[in-house]
Protein backbone atom coordinates (compact mmCIF):
# COMPACT_ATOMS: atom_id res chain seq x y z
CA UNK A 1 0.00 0.00 0.00
CA UNK A 2 1.35 3.44 -0.90
CA UNK A 3 0.11 6.57 -0.24
CA UNK A 4 0.83 10.07 -1.64
CA UNK A 5 0.39 13.06 0.14
CA UNK A 6 1.73 16.90 -0.51
CA UNK A 7 2.82 18.99 2.62
CA UNK A 8 1.87 22.14 0.93
CA UNK A 9 3.66 25.06 0.86
CA UNK A 10 4.96 25.86 4.49
CA UNK A 11 4.70 24.44 7.80
CA UNK A 12 2.73 21.21 9.53
CA UNK A 13 0.03 23.58 10.32
CA UNK A 14 -1.05 23.89 7.13
CA UNK A 15 -1.49 19.80 6.23
CA UNK A 16 -5.17 19.01 6.32
CA UNK A 17 -6.18 16.89 9.34
CA UNK A 18 -6.44 13.18 7.20
CA UNK A 19 -3.13 13.70 5.79
CA UNK A 20 -1.54 14.17 8.47
CA UNK A 21 -3.53 11.30 10.46
CA UNK A 22 -1.19 8.94 7.20
CA UNK A 23 2.00 11.21 7.92
CA UNK A 24 1.98 10.33 11.73
CA UNK A 25 0.03 6.48 11.59
CA UNK A 26 3.39 4.57 13.39
CA UNK A 27 2.22 1.80 11.71
CA UNK A 28 3.48 3.15 8.20
CA UNK A 29 6.80 4.05 7.27
CA UNK A 30 7.25 8.35 6.03
CA UNK A 31 9.30 8.31 3.75
CA UNK A 32 9.94 12.11 2.43
CA UNK A 33 11.56 13.44 -0.96
CA UNK A 34 13.43 15.98 0.79
CA UNK A 35 14.16 17.61 4.24
CA UNK A 36 14.58 21.11 2.75
CA UNK A 37 10.87 22.13 3.71
CA UNK A 38 9.55 23.30 6.81
CA UNK A 39 6.53 20.65 7.48
CA UNK A 40 9.47 18.01 6.60
CA UNK A 41 11.69 18.73 9.27
CA UNK A 42 8.70 19.37 11.56
CA UNK A 43 7.12 15.78 11.33
CA UNK A 44 10.44 14.34 11.42
CA UNK A 45 10.60 16.14 15.18
CA UNK A 46 7.48 14.29 15.93
CA UNK A 47 8.07 10.51 14.42
CA UNK A 48 10.76 8.41 12.27
CA UNK A 49 11.19 9.85 8.55
CA UNK A 50 13.43 8.51 5.76
CA UNK A 51 14.51 11.43 4.05
CA UNK A 52 16.14 10.99 0.28
CA UNK A 53 18.45 14.30 0.36
CA UNK A 54 21.14 11.74 -0.27
CA UNK A 55 20.41 10.16 -3.28
CA UNK A 56 20.38 13.99 -4.64
CA UNK A 57 24.25 13.50 -3.93
CA UNK A 58 24.86 10.14 -5.18
CA UNK A 59 23.33 10.51 -8.63
CA UNK A 60 24.57 13.52 -11.56
CA UNK A 61 20.95 13.70 -13.25
CA UNK A 62 17.65 14.45 -11.49
CA UNK A 63 16.67 11.65 -13.72
CA UNK A 64 18.93 9.06 -11.76
CA UNK A 65 17.60 10.61 -8.45
CA UNK A 66 14.06 10.19 -8.92
CA UNK A 67 14.29 6.20 -10.39
CA UNK A 68 16.35 6.27 -6.80
CA UNK A 69 13.88 7.60 -5.27
CA UNK A 70 11.10 5.50 -6.52
CA UNK A 71 13.14 2.11 -5.83
CA UNK A 72 13.51 3.45 -2.24
CA UNK A 73 9.45 3.90 -2.04
CA UNK A 74 8.39 0.52 -3.54
CA UNK A 75 11.32 -1.36 -1.49
CA UNK A 76 10.14 -0.66 1.75
CA UNK A 77 8.12 -3.80 3.98
CA UNK A 78 5.20 -2.07 5.43
CA UNK A 79 2.80 0.76 4.31
CA UNK A 80 4.41 3.27 3.30
CA UNK A 81 3.72 7.47 3.01
CA UNK A 82 5.75 9.53 0.40
CA UNK A 83 5.42 13.07 0.93
CA UNK A 84 6.47 15.42 -1.30
CA UNK A 85 6.49 19.16 -0.96
CA UNK A 86 3.30 21.25 -2.06
CA UNK A 87 0.89 19.48 -3.99
CA UNK A 88 2.16 15.91 -5.52
CA UNK A 89 0.80 16.80 -9.14
CA UNK A 90 2.76 19.53 -9.59
CA UNK A 91 6.17 19.24 -10.61
CA UNK A 92 6.55 15.78 -8.72
CA UNK A 93 8.59 13.92 -11.63
CA UNK A 94 9.16 10.73 -8.92
CA UNK A 95 5.31 10.97 -8.64
CA UNK A 96 4.80 10.32 -12.03
CA UNK A 97 7.00 7.53 -12.39
CA UNK A 98 5.52 5.62 -9.22
CA UNK A 99 2.52 6.47 -10.65
CA UNK A 100 3.56 4.18 -13.84
CA UNK A 101 4.79 1.48 -11.61
CA UNK A 102 2.55 0.94 -9.22
CA UNK A 103 -1.12 1.09 -7.25
CA UNK A 104 -1.03 4.14 -5.49
CA UNK A 105 -3.62 6.39 -4.14
CA UNK A 106 -2.54 10.37 -4.30
CA UNK A 107 -3.53 13.19 -1.91
CA UNK A 108 -3.85 16.32 -3.06
CA UNK A 109 -3.00 18.97 -1.63
CA UNK A 110 -2.44 22.86 -1.46
CA UNK A 111 0.59 23.91 -3.97
CA UNK A 112 3.03 27.03 -3.69
CA UNK A 113 0.64 27.88 -6.49
CA UNK A 114 -2.16 28.31 -4.34
CA UNK A 115 -0.58 30.71 -2.19
CA UNK A 116 1.48 32.41 -4.84
CA UNK A 117 -1.40 33.58 -6.71
CA UNK A 118 -3.42 34.66 -3.79
CA UNK A 119 -0.15 37.11 -2.98
CA UNK A 120 0.33 38.50 -6.34
CA UNK A 121 -3.64 38.99 -6.51
CA UNK A 122 -4.00 36.91 -9.83
CA UNK A 123 -6.86 34.71 -10.70
CA UNK A 124 -5.64 32.53 -13.31
CA UNK A 125 -9.23 31.68 -14.81
CA UNK A 126 -9.67 35.37 -15.31
CA UNK A 127 -6.60 36.62 -15.72
CA UNK A 128 -5.22 34.00 -17.90
CA UNK A 129 -1.60 31.67 -16.56
CA UNK A 130 1.49 30.28 -17.39
CA UNK A 131 4.02 28.41 -15.40
CA UNK A 132 7.55 27.62 -16.10
CA UNK A 133 10.09 25.98 -15.02
CA UNK A 134 13.37 28.16 -14.18
CA UNK A 135 15.51 24.97 -15.48
CA UNK A 136 14.26 24.63 -18.61
CA UNK A 137 12.94 28.14 -19.63
CA UNK A 138 11.49 28.45 -23.41
CA UNK A 139 14.09 29.76 -26.15
CA UNK A 140 12.22 32.73 -26.49
CA UNK A 141 9.72 33.16 -23.43
CA UNK A 142 6.89 35.54 -23.68
CA UNK A 143 4.95 37.27 -21.03
CA UNK A 144 1.66 38.25 -22.32
CA UNK A 145 -0.30 36.58 -19.56
CA UNK A 146 0.87 36.47 -15.55
CA UNK A 147 3.71 34.17 -15.45
CA UNK A 148 4.96 31.91 -12.78
CA UNK A 149 8.93 30.98 -13.04
CA UNK A 150 8.96 28.32 -10.14
CA UNK A 151 12.49 26.06 -9.32
CA UNK A 152 14.43 28.84 -8.69
CA UNK A 153 15.95 27.16 -6.65
CA UNK A 154 20.29 28.56 -7.08
CA UNK A 155 21.60 32.21 -7.04
CA UNK A 156 22.57 32.08 -10.16
CA UNK A 157 19.25 30.38 -11.41
CA UNK A 158 17.45 33.49 -10.02
CA UNK A 159 20.04 36.00 -11.20
CA UNK A 160 20.06 34.44 -14.97
CA UNK A 161 16.02 34.71 -14.92
CA UNK A 162 16.27 38.11 -13.87
CA UNK A 163 18.46 38.80 -16.62
CA UNK A 164 16.42 37.46 -19.18
CA UNK A 165 13.36 38.73 -18.21
CA UNK A 166 15.08 42.20 -18.45
CA UNK A 167 16.35 41.91 -21.41
CA UNK A 168 13.23 42.76 -23.26
CA UNK A 169 11.00 44.24 -20.32
CA UNK A 170 9.71 47.51 -20.04
CA UNK A 171 11.92 50.41 -17.73
CA UNK A 172 9.15 50.20 -15.18
CA UNK A 173 8.08 46.09 -14.97
CA UNK A 174 8.48 45.15 -11.47
CA UNK A 175 8.57 41.40 -10.50
CA UNK A 176 7.85 39.77 -7.18
CA UNK A 177 10.63 37.33 -5.96
CA UNK A 178 8.14 35.24 -3.44
CA UNK A 179 10.10 32.85 -0.98
CA UNK A 180 9.42 30.29 2.04
CA UNK A 181 5.64 31.19 1.52
CA UNK A 182 3.35 29.77 4.05
CA UNK A 183 6.18 29.34 6.64
CA UNK A 184 7.46 31.97 9.25
CA UNK A 185 10.76 32.30 6.91
CA UNK A 186 8.36 33.98 4.27
CA UNK A 187 9.76 36.49 2.20
CA UNK A 188 8.18 39.07 -0.85
CA UNK A 189 10.02 41.39 -2.56
CA UNK A 190 9.42 43.61 -5.45
CA UNK A 191 11.43 45.40 -8.04
CA UNK A 192 13.13 45.71 -11.02
CA UNK A 193 14.46 42.61 -12.23
CA UNK A 194 17.92 44.21 -12.80
CA UNK A 195 17.83 44.32 -8.47
CA UNK A 196 16.46 41.02 -7.86
CA UNK A 197 18.25 39.86 -5.06
CA UNK A 198 20.15 36.52 -5.70
CA UNK A 199 20.08 35.74 -2.35
CA UNK A 200 16.51 35.03 -1.77
CA UNK A 201 17.04 31.86 -4.12
CA UNK A 202 16.07 28.43 -2.69
CA UNK A 203 14.38 25.24 -3.20
CA UNK A 204 11.12 27.11 -1.89
CA UNK A 205 11.69 30.03 -4.16
CA UNK A 206 9.55 31.07 -7.40
CA UNK A 207 9.49 34.54 -9.41
CA UNK A 208 5.86 36.32 -10.80
CA UNK A 209 6.34 38.24 -13.77
CA UNK A 210 3.40 40.24 -14.79
CA UNK A 211 1.78 40.57 -18.29
CA UNK A 212 3.54 42.64 -20.53
CA UNK A 213 4.06 42.82 -24.52
CA UNK A 214 7.55 41.31 -25.49
CA UNK A 215 9.33 39.15 -27.74
CA UNK A 216 7.75 38.47 -31.05
CA UNK A 217 3.94 38.51 -29.16
CA UNK A 218 4.87 42.34 -28.29
CA UNK A 219 6.14 43.33 -31.80
CA UNK A 220 2.71 41.61 -33.20
CA UNK A 221 1.08 43.45 -30.99
CA UNK A 222 2.54 46.53 -31.37
CA UNK A 223 1.91 46.28 -35.64
CA UNK A 224 -1.78 45.62 -35.18
CA UNK A 225 -2.02 48.54 -32.85
CA UNK A 226 -0.41 50.90 -35.88
CA UNK A 227 -2.17 49.23 -38.59
CA UNK A 228 -5.15 49.93 -36.71
CA UNK A 229 -4.59 53.91 -35.20
CA UNK A 230 -1.78 55.18 -37.45
CA UNK A 231 -3.00 56.98 -40.36
CA UNK A 232 -0.21 56.39 -42.48
CA UNK A 233 0.42 53.05 -41.29
CA UNK A 234 -3.43 52.23 -42.04
CA UNK A 235 -3.22 53.22 -45.57
CA UNK A 236 -0.17 51.02 -46.66
CA UNK A 237 -0.55 48.28 -49.16
CA UNK A 238 1.85 45.35 -50.11
CA UNK A 239 2.14 47.69 -52.95
CA UNK A 240 3.67 51.09 -51.67
CA UNK A 241 5.68 49.13 -48.85
CA UNK A 242 7.78 46.85 -51.70
CA UNK A 243 10.34 49.22 -51.79
CA UNK A 244 11.03 49.26 -47.97
CA UNK A 245 11.32 45.57 -47.88
CA UNK A 246 13.73 45.63 -50.95
CA UNK A 247 15.64 48.64 -48.67
CA UNK A 248 15.91 47.10 -45.64
CA UNK A 249 17.24 43.73 -47.07
CA UNK A 250 19.41 45.60 -48.31
CA UNK A 251 20.31 47.43 -44.93
CA UNK A 252 20.84 43.97 -43.45
CA UNK A 253 23.13 42.82 -46.26
CA UNK A 254 25.27 46.16 -45.35
CA UNK A 255 25.28 45.52 -41.83
CA UNK A 256 26.11 41.71 -42.09
CA UNK A 257 28.94 42.65 -44.34
CA UNK A 258 30.35 45.03 -41.53
CA UNK A 259 30.13 42.25 -39.27
CA UNK A 260 32.25 40.06 -41.56
CA UNK A 261 34.46 42.61 -41.93
CA UNK A 262 34.29 43.37 -37.99
CA UNK A 263 37.73 42.46 -36.30
CA UNK A 264 38.11 44.37 -33.02
CA UNK A 265 34.51 45.35 -32.87
CA UNK A 266 32.57 42.80 -33.58
CA UNK A 267 30.03 43.50 -30.31
CA UNK A 268 29.31 46.81 -32.11
CA UNK A 269 28.70 45.21 -35.35
CA UNK A 270 26.16 42.93 -34.15
CA UNK A 271 23.88 45.33 -32.23
CA UNK A 272 23.78 46.43 -36.10
CA UNK A 273 22.74 43.62 -37.47
CA UNK A 274 20.38 43.11 -34.35
CA UNK A 275 18.53 46.79 -35.41
CA UNK A 276 18.42 45.71 -38.99
CA UNK A 277 17.09 42.54 -38.59
CA UNK A 278 14.20 44.18 -36.53
CA UNK A 279 13.30 46.45 -39.35
CA UNK A 280 13.27 43.38 -41.59
CA UNK A 281 10.82 41.61 -39.46
CA UNK A 282 8.75 45.02 -39.30
CA UNK A 283 8.26 44.57 -42.74
CA UNK A 284 7.10 41.02 -42.44
CA UNK A 285 4.99 41.94 -39.94
CA UNK A 286 3.49 44.96 -41.80
CA UNK A 287 2.82 42.18 -44.86
CA UNK A 288 1.29 39.64 -42.23
CA UNK A 289 -1.08 41.92 -40.73
CA UNK A 290 -2.37 43.73 -44.26
CA UNK A 291 -2.93 40.27 -45.46
CA UNK A 292 -5.00 39.20 -42.37
CA UNK A 293 -7.07 42.28 -42.66
CA UNK A 294 -7.88 41.15 -45.87
CA UNK A 295 -8.98 37.62 -44.81
CA UNK A 296 -6.11 35.77 -46.26
CA UNK A 297 -3.39 35.00 -43.51
CA UNK A 298 -1.99 36.18 -39.96
CA UNK A 299 1.73 36.08 -39.10
CA UNK A 300 0.65 32.74 -36.94
CA UNK A 301 -0.31 30.60 -40.17
CA UNK A 302 3.20 32.40 -41.90
CA UNK A 303 5.20 30.32 -38.96
CA UNK A 304 2.99 27.41 -39.33
CA UNK A 305 3.85 27.24 -42.55
CA UNK A 306 7.68 28.08 -42.41
CA UNK A 307 7.72 25.15 -39.15
CA UNK A 308 5.91 22.64 -40.95
CA UNK A 309 8.22 23.22 -44.42
CA UNK A 310 11.44 23.20 -42.93
CA UNK A 311 10.36 19.59 -41.13
CA UNK A 312 9.17 18.23 -44.30
CA UNK A 313 12.37 19.16 -46.10
CA UNK A 314 14.76 18.29 -43.13
CA UNK A 315 13.52 14.53 -43.23
CA UNK A 316 17.49 13.79 -41.64
CA UNK A 317 16.54 15.72 -38.21
CA UNK A 318 12.88 15.32 -38.20
CA UNK A 319 12.22 11.77 -39.96
CA UNK A 320 14.59 8.60 -40.73
CA UNK A 321 16.82 9.55 -43.80
CA UNK A 322 20.49 9.63 -43.61
CA UNK A 323 22.34 12.74 -44.47
CA UNK A 324 25.88 12.89 -43.48
CA UNK A 325 27.14 16.14 -45.43
CA UNK A 326 25.80 19.57 -46.81
CA UNK A 327 25.93 18.29 -50.26
CA UNK A 328 23.06 15.49 -49.40
CA UNK A 329 21.53 17.96 -47.51
CA UNK A 330 20.86 20.44 -50.73
CA UNK A 331 20.01 17.50 -52.85
CA UNK A 332 17.24 16.01 -50.57
CA UNK A 333 16.11 20.10 -50.21
CA UNK A 334 15.51 20.22 -54.07
CA UNK A 335 14.06 17.10 -54.27
CA UNK A 336 11.43 17.36 -51.85
CA UNK A 337 10.93 21.54 -53.73
CA UNK A 338 10.43 19.73 -56.75
CA UNK A 339 8.38 16.91 -55.60
CA UNK A 340 6.01 20.27 -54.00
CA UNK A 341 6.05 22.26 -56.85
CA UNK A 342 4.44 19.20 -59.26
CA UNK A 343 2.75 19.77 -62.08
CA UNK A 344 2.20 23.47 -61.62
CA UNK A 345 5.60 24.72 -63.06
CA UNK A 346 5.77 24.72 -66.22
CA UNK A 347 9.51 25.69 -66.21
CA UNK A 348 12.34 24.49 -64.14
CA UNK A 349 13.27 28.42 -64.08
CA UNK A 350 10.23 29.73 -62.36
CA UNK A 351 9.72 31.67 -59.22
CA UNK A 352 13.44 33.70 -59.51
CA UNK A 353 12.17 36.66 -62.03
CA UNK A 354 12.29 39.26 -59.19
CA UNK A 355 15.72 38.11 -57.81
CA UNK A 356 18.61 40.71 -58.54
CA UNK A 357 20.59 40.42 -61.51
CA UNK A 358 23.33 38.21 -59.77
CA UNK A 359 21.01 36.40 -57.52
CA UNK A 360 18.95 35.89 -60.46
CA UNK A 361 21.94 34.84 -62.53
CA UNK A 362 22.81 32.02 -59.89
CA UNK A 363 19.74 30.71 -59.67
CA UNK A 364 19.42 30.28 -63.41
CA UNK A 365 22.65 28.45 -63.04
CA UNK A 366 22.30 26.66 -60.92
CA UNK A 367 18.59 25.45 -62.07
CA UNK A 368 20.26 24.43 -65.15
CA UNK A 369 23.08 22.62 -64.05
CA UNK A 370 20.21 20.10 -62.17
CA UNK A 371 19.59 19.35 -66.11
CA UNK A 372 23.14 18.58 -66.55
CA UNK A 373 23.29 22.06 -68.85
CA UNK A 374 26.90 23.13 -67.06
CA UNK A 375 30.60 22.82 -67.01
CA UNK A 376 31.99 19.71 -65.95
CA UNK A 377 34.40 21.61 -63.56
CA UNK A 378 35.64 25.39 -63.21
CA UNK A 379 37.89 25.84 -65.79
CA UNK A 380 35.51 25.09 -68.35
CA UNK A 381 33.90 28.23 -66.61
CA UNK A 382 37.61 30.12 -66.64
CA UNK A 383 37.21 29.77 -70.63
CA UNK A 384 33.80 30.72 -70.96
CA UNK A 385 34.86 34.15 -69.30
CA UNK A 386 38.00 34.71 -71.26
CA UNK A 387 35.49 34.09 -74.42
CA UNK A 388 32.85 36.29 -72.88
CA UNK A 389 35.55 39.23 -72.54
CA UNK A 390 37.13 38.49 -76.21
CA UNK A 391 33.23 39.46 -77.57
CA UNK A 392 33.48 42.27 -75.88
CA UNK A 393 36.54 43.68 -76.93
CA UNK A 394 35.19 42.90 -80.64
CA UNK A 395 31.77 44.85 -79.77
CA UNK A 396 31.73 48.32 -81.69
CA UNK A 397 28.31 49.89 -80.82
CA UNK A 398 27.16 50.88 -76.89
CA UNK A 399 24.42 48.18 -77.28
CA UNK A 400 26.35 45.77 -78.28
CA UNK A 401 29.02 46.33 -75.50
CA UNK A 402 26.22 46.71 -72.92
CA UNK A 403 25.02 43.07 -74.32
CA UNK A 404 28.38 41.54 -73.97
CA UNK A 405 29.39 42.90 -71.00
CA UNK A 406 26.21 41.39 -69.48
CA UNK A 407 27.25 37.97 -70.78
CA UNK A 408 30.77 38.70 -69.48
CA UNK A 409 28.70 39.54 -65.94
CA UNK A 410 26.49 36.46 -65.96
CA UNK A 411 29.86 34.33 -66.56
CA UNK A 412 31.41 35.62 -63.88
CA UNK A 413 28.75 34.71 -61.66
CA UNK A 414 28.47 30.92 -63.21
CA UNK A 415 32.51 30.93 -62.07
CA UNK A 416 31.26 32.19 -58.35
CA UNK A 417 29.23 29.27 -58.23
CA UNK A 418 31.58 26.75 -59.75
CA UNK A 419 33.98 28.29 -56.89
CA UNK A 420 31.16 27.85 -54.07
CA UNK A 421 31.10 31.64 -53.57
CA UNK A 422 27.66 33.71 -53.36
CA UNK A 423 28.52 36.41 -56.13
CA UNK A 424 26.23 39.59 -54.57
CA UNK A 425 28.15 38.80 -50.93
CA UNK A 426 31.37 39.14 -52.70
CA UNK A 427 31.05 41.89 -54.55
CA UNK A 428 29.40 43.55 -51.26
CA UNK A 429 33.03 42.28 -49.57
CA UNK A 430 35.02 43.49 -52.62
CA UNK A 431 32.68 47.41 -52.51
CA UNK A 432 33.55 47.33 -48.32
CA UNK A 433 37.14 47.04 -48.93
CA UNK A 434 37.52 49.74 -51.66
CA UNK A 435 35.31 52.12 -49.40
CA UNK A 436 37.69 50.99 -46.83
CA UNK A 437 41.18 51.87 -48.52
CA UNK A 438 39.60 54.98 -50.41
CA UNK A 439 38.39 56.19 -47.44
CA UNK A 440 42.44 55.66 -46.09
CA UNK A 441 43.77 57.54 -49.00
CA UNK A 442 41.19 60.79 -48.12
CA UNK A 443 43.00 60.77 -44.33
CA UNK A 444 46.38 61.57 -46.25
CA UNK A 445 45.04 64.91 -47.83
CA UNK A 446 43.84 66.70 -50.97
CA UNK A 447 43.51 63.46 -53.78
CA UNK A 448 42.85 65.76 -56.58
CA UNK A 449 46.14 67.78 -56.65
CA UNK A 450 47.19 64.15 -57.18
CA UNK A 451 48.42 62.75 -60.31
CA UNK A 452 47.30 58.92 -61.27
CA UNK A 453 50.99 57.39 -60.39
CA UNK A 454 50.68 59.19 -56.49
CA UNK A 455 46.83 57.86 -56.72
CA UNK A 456 48.39 54.53 -57.50
CA UNK A 457 50.83 55.11 -54.62
CA UNK A 458 48.83 56.11 -52.25
CA UNK A 459 46.29 53.08 -52.63
CA UNK A 460 48.72 50.49 -52.51
CA UNK A 461 49.95 51.73 -49.34
CA UNK A 462 46.28 51.60 -48.44
CA UNK A 463 46.32 48.51 -48.83
CA UNK A 464 48.85 47.56 -47.15
CA UNK A 465 47.52 49.68 -44.07
CA UNK A 466 43.93 48.52 -44.10
CA UNK A 467 43.93 44.42 -44.92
Amino acid sequence: MIDIVGLGPGDLARVPAPTLELLTDPERTVIARTRHHPAAAQLAERRPVVFCDDLYDRHETFDATYESIVERVLAADSPVVYAVPGSPMVGELAVGKLLERASVTVHPAESFLDLMLHTVGVDPLADGFQLLNAHDLPIAPTFSVPTVIGQVDDPAVLADVAALIDRTAPDELEITVLSGLGASDETVWTGSPALAPAGLAGFRTSIYVPPHPNGIVGAVAMMRRLRDECPWDRKQTHESLLRYLIEETYELVEALNDLIEAEADELGAYAEVEDELGDLLLQVLFHAVIAEDDGAFGISDVAHTLRTKMVRRHPHVFGSVEADDADTVRRNWDQIKEAERGAERSSLLEGISAMPGLSRAMELGRRAAKVGFDWPDVSGVRGAVDDELAELDRAESHDERRRELGDVLFSIVNLARHLDADPESALQAAATRFDRRFRQMEATGDLESLDLDQLNALWHEAKRVTD
